[in-house]
């Protein structure tokens, strides 16, 4: 029998990107915006939106679906911006990701979730944790610490005049 924790390891953030349900794993979530003005930086990557003024440090945020090439993210009601934590050479990085909207927290156990598909997705394989089902919808359950490899994370610091990130009170 499985030992409770107070860990959150099998909850997992569910967004849409494009018509796809994508998630990522609350641990790596801080909070989740409406959007808000995002300022361009000049000679950055398109996936690079700019950065937006959170609680007074500039947070780059990234579109996910420019990335993936799934094309831009329209701005709409529903548009949101999820902070997320990733791991830049040992530091936990804070960045925003832009979305077509945020559904729920959605918890799933090891069981629930069957590997990555050998093809029929829009993102690389290795971008992927697993699959998850909402009812019959799959959720593709991303793995934030690989969708940005070390170089492509530095860009995005560099493009806001950081070395790593800021340190912002929640």
């Amino acid at each position: 029998m499985k030992e409770p924790t107070d860990s959150c390891d099998d909850q997992y953030l569910t967004f849409t990107l494009e018509k796809g349900l994508y998630a990522l794993s609350i641990n790596h979530v801080r909070e989740v915006l409406e959007y808000v003005t995002i300022t361009r930086m000049p000679r950055t990557p398109d996936y690079i939106c700019g950065v937006i003024n959170l609680r007074g440090h500039a947070v780059p945020v990234v579109d996910l679906k420019v990335k993936f090439g799934l094309g831009q993210t329209e701005k709409t009601i529903n548009t949101c911006i999820i902070i997320t934590e990733v791991n830049f050479e040992g530091d936990q990085t804070i960045f925003g990701i832009l979305s077509d909207s945020v559904r729920e927290v959605y918890e799933m156990d090891e069981g629930q979730i069957e590997p990555p598909p050998n093809m029929g997705t829009a993102i690389r394989k290795d971008f992927i944790v697993g699959m998850g089902r909402s009812d019959e919808v799959f959720i593709i359950i991303l793995d934030i610490n690989k969708v940005f490899s070390s170089q492509e994370l530095a860009v995005v610091l560099d493009a806001v005049g950081q070395d790593k990130a800021p340190v912002i009170a929640l």
